[in-house]
């Protein structure tokens, strides 16, 4: 086991920490002594960590559609000393066409992938600023840069935080707030317990939404390429930077969609630069 640096101990927030990625940064974080403040559904989820690192982990019940019990969290954590570090982990998707999803699955997806993480920022802005500086964490994904079928309303929420987060990074850089999109491809995180399906419609059983549906319930997670320990690592690194990136892209299959995607709308864009041009008032 590592054993801790003579650098001083940080205070981390990390949303959806009872498995996958946001496990395995809230253990990487502890491992290398620092504390942990980690958000739940479950308070059992993190019972084994509680009994290794005492407390240095605090462990909080958060459901992050009830708005008012987010600030409830953020403000009791606050009291407890200076967060340094913030990470919006949680999430999940709904699967199915835009047309099939329920107001409902619509509205508790944007909440938890958007305005959450809004909230949750917002919250730690004016402390980080006050006391020189920190660092905020978002989770988004190769999502983020790339859509596709079935998932128009996690891609709406997390194209919207790419933008929140771009625009808040140049808002709060002068002091020394740093902010860090985090996009991740195919992981190992189990990540078919994080997918909500909608009422599948005959209209759209076999064309590009069914077949993303099909590929989805029965994909092996074991030929995904990225390890999430090697993820948490690659992310708690970036914190130690003094000048780390806007967005943060690992694994291979994100580089390459997301520098796909990048080439496909910059050529789209260069096409239309006469016509961009044209709608000019003439002198």
């Amino acid at each position: 086991m590592p054993t801790p640096s003579d650098k001083p101990v940080r205070h981390w927030f990390i949303t959806g920490a009872s498995g996958g990625l946001g496990r395995h940064l809230t253990e990487h974080a502890l491992r290398y002594g620092d504390r942990v403040t980690a958000t739940v559904r479950r308070r059992t989820a993190l019972e084994e960590l509680c009994e290794t690192y005492g407390d240095r982990l605090t462990v909080e019940i958060l459901d992050l559609t009830r708005q008012a019990d987010v600030h409830e969290v953020v403000d009791r954590t606050l009291r407890s000393g200076p967060v340094d570090i913030a990470v919006n982990n949680a999430g999940y998707a709904v699967v199915g066409a835009a047309e099939e999803m329920t107001v409902e699955q619509i509205r508790d997806q944007i909440e938890v992938l958007l305005l959450a993480p809004m909230l949750i920022t917002r919250a730690f802005l004016k402390p980080m600023r006050e006391q020189g500086g920190g660092r905020i964490i978002q989770i988004s994904s190769l999502g983020g840069q790339v859509g596709t079928p079935t998932h128009s309303s996690y891609h709406a929420g997390k194209w919207g935080l790419e933008g929140f987060t771009e625009s808040v990074s140049r808002e709060v850089c002068d002091f020394d707030v740093r902010l860090t999109l985090v996009e991740p491809g195919a992981t190992r995180t189990g990540f078919a317990s994080a997918l909500h399906y909608t009422t599948e419609s005959t209209a759209y059983r076999d064309n590009a939404v069914g077949r993303t549906r099909r590929y989805l319930e029965t994909a092996d997670e074991s030929v995904f390429t990225g390890d999430p320990a090697k993820l948490a690592a690659a992310i708690y690194d970036t914190t130690r930077h003094p000048n780390p990136p806007l967005r943060l892209t690992l694994g291979s299959d994100t580089y390459d969609a997301v520098h796909a995607a990048l080439t496909e709308r910059l050529t789209a864009l260069e096409s239309q630069q006469d016509l961009a041009a044209s709608i000019a008032y003439s002198d």
